[in-house]
């Protein structure tokens, strides 16, 4: 697949702009594979060496070029936070999908949220997104608020969805309005 343009204008809402990654994302990168959680999520590896970090990092640079999206830091004052991405992989069927994760150190104040209100807007100038879904674990808390204040909306339940660290997790479909 071609890759679609990057945006001339980066995204932003509130204090959030969503930049392309550089090589001082490898921090970042180091943040993030800290979590429990995030590991499981991507193909960033739990405890990351710094070299690790680094290839982490080359690849999602590389997956723009690839046609596979649109991978973009959430940076705050110069500072990377986080990470949202816009999934083309069903777009075939009209369909993006957003995934978003915040450094721990950085969650609780919003970003998130504001992540997913840049990144919105944006899909729907990409050519053949007819529709913008999000996909969470129920358990999730910060996830579903995230999402919900951002204005997307529950759909569905749908059991066994996807497999998170070797296990067929629940997951819930949100859909932008």
């Amino acid at each position: 697949m071609t890759p679609l343009p990057w945006p001339s204008t980066p995204p932003a809402y509130g204090s959030v702009v969503l930049r392309e990654f550089t090589e001082a994302d490898v921090r970042l990168a180091l943040e993030l594979g800290e979590d429990p959680y995030v590991p499981l999520i991507g193909s960033l590896p739990a405890h990351p060496t710094r070299q690790e970090a680094e290839a982490w990092v080359r690849r999602q640079q590389s997956r723009h070029a690839e046609g596979r999206g649109f991978p973009f830091v959430i940076d705050v004052a110069g500072t990377g936070v986080g990470t949202v991405g816009l999934w083309l992989r069903k777009l075939s069927e009209g369909i993006g999908i957003v995934g978003y994760s915040i450094s721990p150190e950085h969650r609780r104040r919003g970003f998130a949220s504001d992540a997913l209100k840049a990144i919105t807007p944006f899909a729907w100038t990409v050519p053949g997104v007819e529709r913008i879904e999000l996909y969470i674990e129920p358990w999730n808390r910060g996830s579903l608020r995230a999402a919900e204040k951002a204005g997307y909306r529950r759909e569905a339940l749908l059991p066994a969805h996807q497999e998170i660290g070797g296990f067929a997790r629940d997951m819930l479909l949100y859909a932008a309005p």
